[in-house]
This record gives structure tokens, sequence and C-alpha cells, in this order.
């Protein structure tokens, strides 16, 4: 039974420090970035709290400067898989029944070391593991996951304090919050550290043991996380971070009879795939899985003839291109009104022209590298596909060059068919696709939007004609999970707007918040009664 006080610190979100000339934060990341760039680091798999190589060594090279040798990680097989469970099946019984309040000091003191010593040194493996520069690293590395890990700690908390609202006199009903039976298989993307750290984490805090497999593009900032996860305390075999290949992973992982759940953010086809494996091996387990996943996006931007043009032009610029347009909600299509698109267009080229592109150790850089060489053919092959599409006009853009870094200029497509594949295909780049619809088919576009794409995660709706919010906000209800009111669609912030999408987006699940941790807890009711009868017989029974 629940222990202790309900008095864990209020949580706040991490103030975003702005890196500008002069400033103290500046000179640090920096440094920071000169020690990680001045050595070779071998990273290891952590098994059981073990430090663990192998002989099959795999290079890490920034995106953005292909030829400088970061370091190298040991690749793992289908043993280091078993070997990974067994860590966390044994590590299980004491984690578990460890007072919440336990588990939940190791995490706040991992927010706390973030906060403080690891700041800059976990910025800088995100600059240069996945090519971020310092303002996106900032607040995906440092603030998000701070603020998944101080918000799940009262999240949990109050989960905890949930309980039934009646007892009778004579009885006492209590509510417990149990781990899940087995372990929980965290697969976490490249794109953002703070996902990386909080799939495995949240499931941890309720009390779970995990298997962690990071993306291999994100395997150099997950070493610093789970660097400052044993620092912070965590016992040996609750969190096991290991780097094999997905099949290799899957087979084991998908037939253990102690598997208890995924804890999953990628693409929508993996999921889909993870998913079929579950059910057809549902006989196989000792209990049903939970199966919590945040995949794919096709984000949209609607402007309407009454909306501000700046407020509009920056909402497109920076929902689009921030990270290269390598976040699950980056804006990818746009619609805009006629009135308003001349005024637009103008601006948003202005913007283009003025955006540096290169390094992440250059802090006058906008734009930064895709992540590897298998995107950056993606998307070149749809930029030269649009280049000899006769519907298509290249707005802004269209160069790439791959000879130092994979460097895709922001590239805009303007389109005369909204079904266009470029409005409907999930890039996950630096493309955008916009399509001019007529003030008066405003509704109509509504429908379009609503239906083009089979993802919904996030959509943005920029005007300030009221009556237009009111129908693009009730229209799109089911096309977005995240829905922004003039702004871009980008941005959620843990405590303010939990993030998740439905339909071909995942299940919805809402990280950072409540929602999410309920799922890694199976509730037990108890009801305990303190003078039981001793009689079968209901008065009913008796005779007149």
């Amino acid at each position: 039974m629940l222990k202790g006080f309900f008095n864990v610190p209020q949580p706040v979100n991490e103030t975003i420090l702005n890196y500008a000339p002069g400033s103290k934060e500046r000179t640090l990341l920096k440094k920071a970035l000169a020690d990680a760039r001045s050595k070779t680091i071998d990273i290891p798999m952590y098994i059981d709290g073990k430090e663990v190589r192998t002989d099959k060594k795999i290079n890490i090279y920034p995106p953005h400067d292909h030829q400088h040798l970061l370091g190298t990680y040991s690749q793992g097989s289908k043993q280091h898989v078993s070997d990974a469970i067994s860590a966390a099946l044994k590590a299980k019984e004491a984690w578990e029944n460890l007072a919440w309040e336990q588990r939940a000091a190791i995490f706040l003191k991992a927010a706390d070391l973030i906060a403080g010593p690891y700041r800059y040194k976990l910025n800088a493996a995100t600059m240069l593991g996945q090519s971020k520069n310092a303002f996106q690293a900032e607040i995906d590395a440092a603030c998000e996951l701070i603020d998944f890990l101080r918000f799940n700690v009262k999240y949990m908390c109050e989960i905890y304090q949930q309980q039934p609202p009646v007892s009778p006199r004579g009885s006492w009903n209590r509510l417990e919050q149990r781990p899940l039976e087995g372990f929980v298989f965290a697969l976490t993307p490249f794109n953002f550290t703070a996902i990386a750290g909080n799939l495995p984490t949240s499931a941890a805090m309720m009390g779970n043991v995990v298997v962690w497999k990071p993306s291999n593009t994100q395997i150099y900032s997950a070493n610093v996380l789970m660097e400052i996860f044993r620092e912070a305390g965590l016992p040996d075999g609750v969190i096991n971070l290991v780097y094999v290949s997905g099949p290799d992973a899957g087979e084991i992982i998908f037939n253990h009879p102690d598997f208890a759940g995924i804890h999953f953010t990628g693409s929508t086809a993996v999921f889909q795939d993870i998913w079929k494996t579950i059910g057809n091996n549902i006989h196989k387990y000792k209990s049903y899985p939970r199966i919590v996943g945040e995949t794919g996006g096709k984000d949209f931007i609607l402007v309407h003839g009454s909306a501000d043009v700046e407020a509009s032009s920056t909402a497109i610029v920076r929902g689009a291109f921030e990270y290269q347009g390598q976040k699950c909600s980056a804006a990818s299509r746009v619609y805009i009104a006629a009135s308003v698109w001349p005024a637009i267009k103008k601006l948003v080229e202005r913007d283009l022209a003025s955006l540096k592109m290169g390094p992440t150790e250059d802090f006058g850089n906008f734009v930064n590298a895709v992540i590897d060489k298998k995107s950056f053919d993606k998307l070149t092959g749809f930029i030269d596909s649009a280049k000899n599409d006769k519907n298509i006009e290249i707005i802004a853009g269209g160069n790439y060059d791959k000879s130092k870094g994979y460097f895709i200029e922001p590239t805009v497509l303007l389109s005369k068919d909204p079904n266009y594949i470029t409005m409907c295909e999930e890039l996950f780049g630096p493309v955008l696709t916009i399509f001019v619809y007529e003030d008066k088919d405003f509704e109509k576009t509504l429908e379009i939007i609503d239906k083009t794409s089979i993802y919904a995660l996030t959509g943005a709706v920029l005007a300030q004609d009221r009556y237009a919010l009111a129908t693009a906000t009730h229209a799109l209800r089911n096309a977005a999970g995240n829905f922004y009111i003039n702004d871009k669609c980008t941005g959620a912030v843990v405590g303010q707007q939990p993030f998740g999408g439905a339909r071909g987006s995942g299940t919805n699940d809402k990280a950072g918040s409540m929602i999410n941790l309920l799922r890694w807890v199976s509730p037990r009711t108890i009801k305990e009664t303190f003078d039981p009868p001793k009689d079968y017989r209901y008065p009913f029974l008796e005779k007149e």
C-alpha cells in the first residue's frame, strides 16, 4: 500500500536558455561541443548495470560532417536482447516493491542533473549526433526531458492518490496501482532526445522494468542519458540499453511470455507491423500487452483570408523548417486563401532567403543537416520529381549537397493539386507544399484537409474571424490530436499541451500527461469488510 506524504515538488516548466552572444550558457555549450569533438568514444550497451561491448563496432558521424568520427557503438545480437530481458526480470521484484517516493527521487535527481551539470554535455551530444542547432537541442534534450521527468513524478503521485470516493460503514474500499506483469519494451526515435529519455523512464517510474532500444542515429546522446540515469541512482537491470537490429529485437521480445507492453515512437508502418506481430502472438503472453505508440504525421497549417500575414508567415517558416522538418509535428502541407497568398508568399521568400544553413557548431545556422543518407536520398528524390512536374512551382530552395554533410535547402513547392504526392505522403524533412484555395472554398478546403491524409497528429489554423476559427476547430476535430489556433503546429510543452495523435498517428496516449502513465499500471480494487456476515440468509427469505 501507499506510504509517505504526497508532497512532491510542484513542477514548473524548465526555463529555456537563449544562448545569446556573450551569455554564460553559450560559452559553456561551445566548450562542451569542442570537448565532444576532440575525442572518439567507445559506447557500450548497458545490461544489468554492466557495460557490454562486442567485436562489431559501428561508427558514429555528425550528419552535418560525415567525415568526422565521434565514436563507435557495439552492435548487439539476439543473445543480448535475451540477456536484457533476463536482467530486467531479475530486477523486477525489488524495483516494483520499492516505495514510490524512492523511485520518484531517482527521476527528480535525474532532472536536476540534466538542468545542472549535464545540461551542456547532453545538448552538445544532441547537436553533434542528431544535427540540432543550439536552441532546438535546448528545448528538446534539456528542457522537455526535465519537464517529462518532473511532471511525470507529479502525475504518478496523483494517480496513487486516486481512491474510491465511498467506503460504507463497516468496510474499506481502496485502489492499488500495480506495475505490469513482465517487462516493457521502449523503442525510441532519432529526432528527440527527450522522447528517447521519456519512453523508458515513464514506464520505469511506475514500477516497471524496461528493455530500451534507441534509434541507431540517436545512440550518441542515448549513451549520455544512461550515464545520467545511473548517476541518479537507477538500480541495475531496471532499464537495459541495447543496440540491435529491429528484426533481432522483435524476434526475441515479441515471442517472450513476459512481454507486457511496448512504448513506441517511430513510423506508422513499423508500428502497424509490431501490432500485427503482437496480435499473432497473443496466445504466447501471460497478459494482454499494452501497446502505446506515437507514429507519423502529415501536419497542416490552414490560413484563412482574415489571418495576420506576418503571423502566418512566421508560423509556416518555423513550423516547417525548424530542425529541418524532422519533427513528428512539423508542418508539411499548407493551405492558404488566395486573398492573402501574395503577401504571405513575399514574406516567406524574404525569410527563407535570410536563413543560414550549415553545421550546428556555428550558432548562426538556423538549418542543419538531415539525419542520414537514407533520408537525404528519399527527400531529394521528391524534390527532383517536383522539378520535373509542370503542375509544381518551386517557390524556394530545391538545392542540396551531401559532399560534407546531408544538407537540403528549405524547399517550398506550390501545387495546383491538393492531392499531389507531397501533400499526402509523410516526408519528414525540409520540404513544404502549399496549395492556394479560393476564399469562398474555405469549408470545402476543410473537407480536403480532413480527408487527405491517414494521419491525425498536429494542425493549425490562422484567422482573425472567430466564426472561421470555430468552424475549422469543429470540422477538423478528428484531424489532429494537437490543434493550434494562430500559432505554428509544433512546440507542444509538457504540462501545457500533452502530445499525441490518433488515426494513423498513434494511440493518442498523450506523452507528458497522466493518461500516458496510466497505461503502465494495472489497477487492483480491494474491499475489506470489518464485520462480515455469518449467515447466508437474507431478510427477504423470512416468512410473514
